[in-house]
């Protein structure tokens, strides 16, 4: 005797659905379970070096301050050859090591500038360009001597029209910079050296108008008189 089929409920089917689903889930991680621990544990394993190289940057800039401390007197003092070398005797690391042992943490940055700063008092203008040209720091008013670093190396060279550049950039950095009318004094400057005197005269005027209390205002005039000549 035939018995009646059992319909079957939109309940079941979906419940059955979901079983196939499960074990088709199941199924594929199980074939490829050991590709997901490799992925997870790379993951884990990237993480875990950002926290590693984080914290070592963090370690590195402390020791980086703490030289750049102790060798700052020598620097202000103007032994700029000691500061670059250090005092071995006395502990004391020079600039040059600081830069070459963490160059790419911000203190080491801040070391960058006074190394160069040294290189140019010492007429070594190649040494101080690289340094000028690699720094990479956040401190607006460093970003604008390294800009005007590489200017002044332009000057010596005679290459006018990339000085003229460069320290319009370092004037563009920071308009409360102390060095900003100087570095617009010497793009003037330069610019005379060209023959491009109304662009001379503009900047010359914006620094007489702008920066009135400035030294590099006070010597305005004399320059402005040769925009006229």
């Amino acid at each position: 005797m035939l018995t009646k089929k059992k319909r079957i409920t939109k309940k079941e089917i979906k419940q059955d659905k979901l079983v196939t689903t499960y074990y088709q889930v199941m199924n594929y991680y199980k074939e490829y379970q050991a590709k997901f621990l490799i992925v997870f544990a790379a993951l884990v394993l990237v993480v875990i070096a950002v926290i590693l190289l984080s914290n070592k940057r963090s370690n590195d800039n402390l020791a980086a301050a703490s030289q750049l401390a102790k060798i700052m007197p020598v620097y202000e003092a103007g032994s700029f050859q000691e500061a670059i070398d250090g005092q071995p005797n006395a502990n004391v690391v020079g600039l040059k090591q600081i830069v070459d042992n963490f160059g790419n943490t911000e203190q080491g940055e801040i070391a960058k500038i006074y190394l160069a700063n040294s290189y140019i008092v010492l007429n070594k203008l190649e040494e101080a360009f690289q340094l000028y040209d690699d720094y990479s720091g956040s401190n607006p008013l460093l970003k604008a001597t390294s800009l005007a670093g590489k200017a002044s190396y332009y000057e010596t060279k005679k290459e006018y029209e990339k000085a003229v550049d460069l320290y319009k950039d370092a004037a563009r950095v920071s308009i409360s910079n102390p060095s900003t009318p100087d570095y617009l004094l010497r793009a003037g400057i330069n610019l005379l050296r060209i023959g491009k005197k109304e662009d001379a005269k503009s900047i010359f005027e914006e620094i007489k108008k702008e920066f009135t209390s400035s030294m590099a205002a006070q010597e305005i005039d004399r320059y402005l008189f040769q925009t006229e000549s």
